[in-house]
């Protein structure tokens, strides 16, 4: 398992912090999602051999919630 993770520009509700667990947690490969609202972080346990952390950060980007590329950690 591989462990991104994403730095936000800002999240304003915590409306948005369910939006984007429940996109990540469905996502196939994704083992557990937590979205951190007071410090606008994503986190994320996958498993690279079906999603990988680009596929990720797009989605979170599709949903509208900008990711800082120069904040994002893959381990």
């Amino acid at each position: 398992m591989s462990k991104v993770i994403m730095r936000l520009n800002e999240l304003s509700c915590p409306s948005c912090m369910a939006k984007i667990e429940g996109a990540m947690t469905t996502t196939k490969g994704v083992a557990n999602a937590k979205v951190l609202f007071n410090a606008s972080k994503v986190k994320a346990e996958f498993d690279e051999n079906v999603v990988s952390a680009d596929e990720l950060i797009s989605k979170v980007e599709k949903l509208g919630y900008p990711v800082l590329s120069s904040k994002v950690t893959v381990v």
